[in-house]
């Protein structure tokens, strides 16, 4: 019998203990042994997914948001056994970008008749060790905006709550310079953010940063968004959403396998939408990190 470690973090916004309960009746159903550990802390998904590899389990799902998704790939990073996405979190942009059913019975559903694909990662190295990114991590309004959204806010507005926190901090997009790197070739830009991306969409499947961003070529996108104020920001996300040329220049593209972005003054940074310090950020591409489950 094909053994899962159900990985669940009940503080995400979205994460209810009688769904785990629902995902664990799913699965059993299915022919699968269940076993469920809950996430106590910042970082403790990482070490329960490596016990879950030294007991030989089959598959790892997780439970939550992106967050906890990628704590829980520290641990498995390299290794065969494939990551399940059961999506508890706000956002849940990686098992969008992956069109995972984002109700959490259809997506454990997935988990006994899906496929498994190979995706690249993005790593950075903190004082704190070694952190990965699936979907992206960037510098500036966009890691502004993930600091200010309240945990409170997610669990009761979810989505919402960064749509709200979006309009109220929209006057407050700055500029400000930034020397970014990539592959040694070196890029001066005046922008609001910075993304380095792994996935091409930021809303999915509605709002992609760019066209032929793949989570599996062995590279890194970045996309500098140049943009103050709510014409000029709404002008920038217009373009990005229909995929019009930007003759103005406020989108500009970059594509390598490591990129270091510097700043002047500092600017806040996240990690797939949790913040992690500020810059200067160094990023470089994993290929073929993980295996997850898709349809």
């Amino acid at each position: 019998m094909a053994r899962v470690l159900l990985i669940a973090n009940f503080a995400a916004a979205r994460t209810e203990r009688k769904v785990a309960d629902e995902i664990c009746r799913v699965l059993a159903r299915g022919g699968l042994k269940v076993e469920v550990a809950e996430t106590a802390g910042p970082g403790e998904a990482a070490s329960l997914a490596r016990r879950g590899l030294e007991t030989g389990v089959d598959i790892i799902a997780v439970y939550g948001g992106d967050g906890t998704a990628m704590q829980a790939v520290r641990g498995m990073v390299g290794e065969a056994v494939p990551l399940g996405l059961i999506p508890g979190g706000t956002g849940n942009l990686l098992a969008g970008n992956l069109r995972i059913p984002r109700n959490p019975r259809k997506a454990a559903e997935l988990l006994l008749r899906g496929k498994t694909r190979t995706i690249d990662l993005g790593k950075v190295e903190r004082s704190d060790g070694l952190h990965y990114f699936a979907v992206n991590c960037g510098a500036g309004f966009d890691a502004e905006l993930m600091a200010a959204t309240s945990g409170a806010d997610k669990r009761r507005w979810g989505m919402g709550a960064y749509i709200a926190r979006f309009w109220q901090k929209l006057s407050h997009i700055v500029c400000v310079p930034h020397r970014i790197t990539v592959d040694g070739e070196t890029l001066e830009a005046e922008a609001a953010t910075v993304m380095i991306a792994n996935c091409g969409e930021i809303v999915p499947p509605f709002l992609r940063l760019g066209n032929n961003i793949s989570m599996d070529d062995g590279l890194l996108d970045v996309v500098v968004l140049r943009a103050t104020g709510l014409v000029s920001t709404a002008g920038v996300l217009w373009k990005m959403a229909s995929g019009v040329p930007d003759a103005a220049g406020s989108v500009r593209y970059a594509r390598g396998k490591r990129v270091v972005v510097q700043t002047e003054p500092e600017r806040p940074v996240q990690l797939d939408g949790e913040p992690w310090g500020t810059t200067p950020l160094e990023a470089e591409v994993v290929p073929g990190a993980i295996k997850v489950v898709v349809p």
